[in-house]
């Protein structure tokens, strides 16, 4: 018996791009991101709230790959010099402002 022929994707170029666009892109191409630790949580958990951007991929850019095969993303969050992101606490909320002003005095 033959082997079904399998569909081969192209891998597009995903570095530089904000997450959410390489995500959609990388859909459109019929492949998928992914976290490189498959011990980690989804990338997609890493990449939220914010804004991220991915800066590192495999397989590369032109690699022919099964349909909705892995591409592993290493992101960063804007404004980082090239840390991976990792979830971290919420900081703490600000102390209630405080009224500087006084009131109005009654001036007859």
């Amino acid at each position: 018996m033959a082997e079904p022929i399998r569909e081969l994707f192209t891998v597009p170029d995903l570095i530089g791009l904000p997450f959410h666009v390489g995500r959609d892109l990388a859909e459109d191409h019929g492949v998928t991101l992914a976290n490189p630790d498959p011990d980690g949580p989804p990338v997609g958990a890493l990449a939220w709230p914010g804004l991220f951007f991915i800066e590192s991929q495999g397989p590369p850019d032109g690699a022919r790959v099964p349909r909705w095969s892995s591409v592993a993303v290493e992101i960063v969050a804007h404004g980082d010099d090239a840390q991976p992101a990792e979830r971290s606490d919420p900081p703490s909320p600000r102390p209630p402002l405080r009224a500087e002003a006084e009131p109005p005095s009654d001036r007859d």
